[in-house]
C-alpha cells in the first residue's frame, strides 16, 4: 500500500506471480483505516477467484512495528496504532503477516531481485522521498520500525530527501529557473542537453546521495546497494558518479556494488507474499513441534 497506489500479487510457493491487481489507496479521512481494509480485503477477493490464498501480507509506508502487527504512525495516510495485521486476519479468516513498505521491498530485492546473490544489501528507494531498508544474512533489519529514515538525516544544512529526491530535484529546477518540469525525468533529459541550472541541481543531488552511500557503507558494509523509485531510471546518468564517488571517497573497505532495482513498483507487493510465506512457513513449523 502507497500513498496513492495500492499494488497485490498472488504468487506461489516459488515466488512466481500468478496474478496482480492494482487500486488507489484512500485518502486520509475519518474511516481511512475501514477504506484501507475494504480495499485490502477487495483485492485479496479478486485474485483469490483464480487460486485460495493460504496467508496474506499487507505492507505499508510510515512507521511500522511487525513484532506487534501494527501501524505505529503514517502522516501522509493519517493513521496512529493500528493493528492491521489482526482487524485483517478477522476480516479473511486467514494468516495475515504485516510489515513496512520499504523494508518489504528490500527482502523482495534480496530474494527475488537485484540482491538476490548477496547476504547484506541495501535497498534504497529514491522517490518522492527517499529510505533504505537493510537485509542482513537475509534477515531484515526493524529498529523496532524506526531503521531506514535516511531521507531526514541533514546533508549540507537541509535534510538530504529536501535535495537528493526525485521531487527535490524537479522542484529545486523549478524553482531556479520558473520552467515547469514533468519530474526528475525532465531534468535528466535537460541535463543530457545541455543546460547548465539541470546539471548544477543534478549534480547536487548525485553528491548528496553519494554522501549517504558513504555513511551507508562505513557502518553496514553491504555487499550491494540496489537502488529504486523514480530516480533510479536515469541509468548510467545516475549510476556512474555514484560508483565514481564511492570509488574516489571510500577506501577503507569492500565497496559495495550499486545496481538498479530489478522488481520495479512490485517490490512491496512481492515482499508482502514473501512476508506471508514465511508466517505460514513458522505456522506449520509450530503445528509440526
Amino acid at each position: 500500500m502507497g500513498g496513492t497506489e495500492t499494488k497485490a500479487v498472488l504468487v506461489d510457493a516459488s515466488g512466481a506471480v500468478l496474478a496482480q491487481r492494482r487500486g488507489t489507496t484512500p485518502p486520509p479521512s475519518l474511516d481511512t483505516v475501514e477504506q484501507v481494509l475494504d480495499l485490502a480485503c477487495s483485492l485479496v477477493t479478486e485474485l483469490s477467484s483464480r487460486v485460495a490464498p493460504t496467508a496474506v501480507g499487507l505492507v505499508v509506508p510510515g512507521i511500522v512495528d511487525e513484532s506487534r502487527g501494527v501501524a505505529v504512525f503514517s502522516a501522509n495516510l493519517g493513521w496512529s496504532d493500528v493493528p492491521f495485521a489482526s482487524l485483517l486476519g478477522a476480516r479473511l479468516g486467514m494468516p495475515v503477516a504485516f510489515g513496512h513498505d520499504v523494508r518489504a521491498g528490500a527482502l523482495a530485492e534480496q530474494q527475488l531481485g537485484a540482491a538476490r546473490d548477496a547476504d547484506d544489501a541495501v535497498f534504497l528507494p529514491v522517490g518522492t522521498g527517499i529510505s533504505a531498508a537493510y537485509v542482513q544474512a537475509g534477515r531484515l533489519h526493524a529498529g523496532g520500525g524506526y531503521a531506514g529514515e535516511i531521507g531526514q538525516v541533514p546533508v549540507g544544512g537541509a535534510r538530504l530527501e529536501t535535495v537528493a529526491s526525485a521531487a527535490a530535484i524537479s522542484r529545486s529546477y523549478q524553482e531556479r529557473t520558473g520552467i515547469p518540469v514533468a519530474g526528475s525525468a525532465d531534468v535528466a533529459q535537460r541535463v543530457a542537453a545541455g543546460d547548465p541550472v539541470a546539471t548544477a541541481v543534478w549534480d547536487e543531488a548525485v553528491d548528496a546521495l553519494g554522501s549517504a552511500l558513504i555513511w551507508i557503507t562505513a557502518l553496514l558494509a553491504p555487499e550491494v546497494v540496489v537502488v529504486g523509485g523514480g530516480l533510479s531510471q536515469a541509468g548510467p546518468m545516475l549510476f556512474d558518479p555514484l560508483t565514481r564517488r564511492l570509488d574516489a571517497d571510500w577506501n577503507l573497505a569492500r565497496a559495495p556494488r550499486i545496481v538498479p532495482a530489478a522488481l520495479g513498483d512490485r517490490a512491496g507487493s512481492l515482499g508482502a507474499a514473501l512476508l506471508a510465506a514465511e508466517l505460514v512457513n513458522h505456522n506449520h513449523g509450530e503445528e509440526g513441534e
